[in-house]
């Protein structure tokens, strides 16, 4: 089941997130709009669009978010991968998605220190394993 919904999920997020689409959809809207008079601007003709901008936006919600979740995750992999073949680069950023938010803060003022220091991204990088293993070495 979770494959279906997988590859269904990810063909509608690329058929639904197409200029196609969203024409498709402004269609709709103009359509029901030019109606109006038809329907003398009844309640039933308003609920025709809010019931089906209603069913459709839930829907997409779920849709959506599974295509991002799975995006997200194959880019963490991606960058996981990256961050382990690179020596100079430090391990604890492959899990960073699970730091607490002051961990993300210190490592976020880390950095920007060492950009406001001048420091290419290598060098900034090397420095800050550098400072990671000389801590580790004065706790041991």
């Amino acid at each position: 089941m979770e494959d279906g919904f997988r590859k269904f999920a990810n063909a509608a997020s690329r058929a639904l997130g197409t200029p196609l689409a969203f024409a498709l959809a402004v269609l709709v809207i103009v359509t029901w709009a030019v109606t109006g008079p038809l329907f003398h601007y009844s309640d039933s003709w308003q609920l025709v669009i809010n019931t089906g901008t209603t069913v459709v936006t839930f829907l997409m919600v779920f849709l959506l978010q599974s295509t991002q979740n799975r995006d997200a995750t194959a880019l963490h992999l991606k960058l996981d991968e990256l961050i382990r073949s690179t020596r100079e680069a430090r391990n604890t950023f492959a899990a960073l998605e699970n730091a607490s938010d002051k961990e993300l803060k210190d490592f976020q003022d880390e950095f920007q220190k060492l950009r406001s220091e001048g420091q290419s991204e290598t060098a900034a990088a090397i420095a800050a394993r550098e400072r990671r293993l000389g801590s580790r070495g004065h706790k041991g």
